[in-house]
């Protein structure tokens, strides 16, 4: 069995919830879900211009888990843009489901 996920600092909500391609309905588009985790981690990483050392320890992670989250994130937002996806960004409260950023 896995350990437990550690708490991470997020110190930024997103002003939006889905991103999409212009012009096509969202029922009619796949979705990619993005956590609130690989949000910050691209802001940080991205946006902010941080060195993944100095992210991870705003994050309070281990620059090796910045690095596999950051992968994730870059991953998913390709994956949208390329294909033509709907973006998601989601945050998973402490029930463990799955909820919406307002």
């Amino acid at each position: 069995m896995s350990r437990p996920k550690k708490c991470r600092c997020i110190n930024c909500s997103p002003n939006a919830s889905y991103f999409k391609p212009k012009g096509i309905p969202l029922a009619n588009l796949e979705e990619v879900l993005l956590s609130l985790d690989e949000f910050e981690a691209i802001r940080l990483a991205d946006h902010e211009g941080l060195y993944h050392e100095e992210a991870a320890g705003k994050m309070s992670i281990s620059r090796a888990t910045f690095g596999r989250i950051l992968d994730g994130a870059r991953g998913k937002v390709a994956d949208a843009i390329i294909n033509g996806k709907a973006l998601k960004i989601s945050v998973q409260d402490d029930t463990n489901k799955t909820t919406e950023v307002d």
